[in-house]
């Protein structure tokens, strides 16, 4: 094998599952398309669950100082975040290229090998491996890998080259994006109403301006050439008036609002994650915090049936556990496209909703589903109510000192917590302390937990009281057969 794992594509997921790989042990190639990151942020910040799962792994620091705060939306509706049971705000002026300069740093120094300025233009799966036709500066050569992931975006070559299917509805809206500097326009929210369309205006802390537009009746079209920046300025000039040609563009784009999701996330060696899996309206930055968790649940379990210590069966939890997830963001980021994209045939629509979220329950729950607070994983042996989801952030005091919940996560290792000095639990979990840390701790405040496993995903896989399957059932599963101890 040329790699036990080679990934397509360096973007969020590509380096947050190459990261995770290595943290687990297991060799990772990635192959880059392009030679030289594109700078381009489609996405802009860090959603709540990103920051968690970016600080269980210990990398917050390398983003240095963030602003943050306790503000969203919904299709332009002001939602507060503050109701949600997190230690995190989001951060809200993060661009795409950054995390990915973060990411990829983090995956370099734990021994990944990135090559970029290489494509793939083929691919084979065999019984035991697959086969990976690429082009290179070096020319054409073929690798081969026990397991492929492809993390190309939303025009996925292993997508395409591996058969999967990717049914859905095709763009019906174009919209712009654009980074602009030395522009004075007025701040806009995400789903303003003109006469002729939707704009969004955001001054980022770097004083370059952030444009959103698109025009009521004006449907995609094929681009032969590459969009230019005077188009760009026409059209926020027809819709708002403002005069932006004079404007230096950092970078801007065309996109749709799409909404597309694989039937499969797995087929036999082959894997997808991220937008080579779901694609849809950007709306709140949901695609890069669901391609990030993608990442986070496939790359444990990856790695340990590559190391043999679990069979293949444990791959498929990840499509179980992640295609209900992607389905969910496809649902609501159409139903804010329709609010944000209609016009004011959708005014009253609006209107209801507005009065909606003066309610504390629809608040909250629009605000979890939006920052990814939501997500239960069907993790088997209901009646716990940590069952599947992540796990608060604890303080936690252990004979060698104090702790959180958050800094034993950062190994990316399973955890057991022995919130009550039960030494029978210890003993029964002891067969795979070569996979999970045992961690005997005070009690938390407020809770009537004794015992919590924690996957090294952040997600609870058992807990006591209240699971209504035993303790060496769940490492069984989640870990593999133990070790002779």
């Amino acid at each position: 094998m040329d790699a036990e794992v080679i990934v397509v594509g360096a973007g969020p997921a590509g380096l947050m599952l190459a990261g995770e790989l290595r943290l687990a042990g297991t060799g990772v190639t990635v192959l880059e398309r392009l030679g030289e990151p594109s700078g381009e942020s489609r996405g802009l910040g860090l959603a709540i669950r990103t920051m968690e799962v970016f600080d269980q792994r210990g990398l917050l620091p390398r983003f240095g100082p963030l602003e943050t705060g306790n503000f969203g939306h919904f299709a332009g509706l002001f939602l507060d975040f503050g109701v949600l049971d997190s230690v995190h705000e989001s951060a809200k002026t993060v661009p795409q290229s950054q995390t990915e300069s973060v990411l990829e740093k983090w995956a370099f120094d734990l021994g990944a090998d990135v090559r970029r300025g290489t494509e793939v233009v083929g691919l084979r799966q065999h019984a035991d491996h697959v086969e990976v036709v690429v082009r290179g500066s070096g020319g054409t050569q073929r690798l081969n890998a026990r397991y492929l992931v492809g993390c190309d975006g939303g025009r996925s070559t292993v997508r395409k080259l591996g058969g999967f299917d990717f049914p859905g509805k095709s763009s019906t809206r174009e919209l712009f994006l654009a980074d602009v500097r030395g522009i004075d326009v007025r701040p806009r929210m995400i789903g303003e109403q003109v006469p002729g369309g939707m704009v969004m205006a955001a001054r980022m802390p770097n004083g370059d301006t952030r444009l959103v537009m698109s025009e009521h009746g004006k449907p995609p079209r094929p681009r032969t050439e590459p969009l230019g920046y005077p188009e760009v300025a026409d059209t926020w000039r027809r819709l708002t008036g403002d005069d932006i040609s004079g404007g230096e563009p950092v970078w801007f784009n065309a996109f749709g609002n799409a909404a597309r999701q694989v039937t499969e996330y797995r087929r036999g060696r082959i894997l997808l994650a991220g937008d080579a899996a779901h694609v849809h309206l950007a709306a709140g930055g949901q695609g890069m915090n669901t391609s990030v968790q993608d990442a986070v649940n496939l790359g444990w379990k990856l790695a340990a049936v590559v190391r043999g210590r679990n069979t293949e069966d444990l791959l498929d939890s990840y499509h179980d556990e992640r295609h209900p997830v992607g389905r969910r963001v496809l649902v609501n980021t159409e139903a804010q496209g329709h609010l944000i994209l209609s016009g004011a045939e959708t005014g009253s629509l609006r209107a209801v909703l507005a009065e909606l979220t003066e309610l504390p329950e629809v608040r909250r729950h629009l605000a979890a589903m939006v920052s990814g607070l939501e997500i239960r994983y069907d993790v088997g042996g209901g009646g716990h109510p940590l069952l599947g989801r992540r796990l608060p952030h604890w303080e936690l005091t252990t004979p060698d000192g104090r702790t959180d919940t958050t800094a034993l996560l950062h190994e990316a290792r399973g955890v057991l917590l022995d919130l009550r000095d039960n030494p029978v639990l210890r003993e029964r979990a002891a067969g795979w302390s070569d996979r999970i840390d045992i961690v005997t701790c005070g009690p938390v405040s407020g809770e009537d937990t004794t015992a919590v496993l924690v996957r090294p995903d952040g997600h609870v896989a058992w807990a006591a009281p209240g699971s209504h399957h035993d303790l060496t059932s769940a490492l069984t599963r989640w870990f593999g057969e133990p070790r002779s101890h």
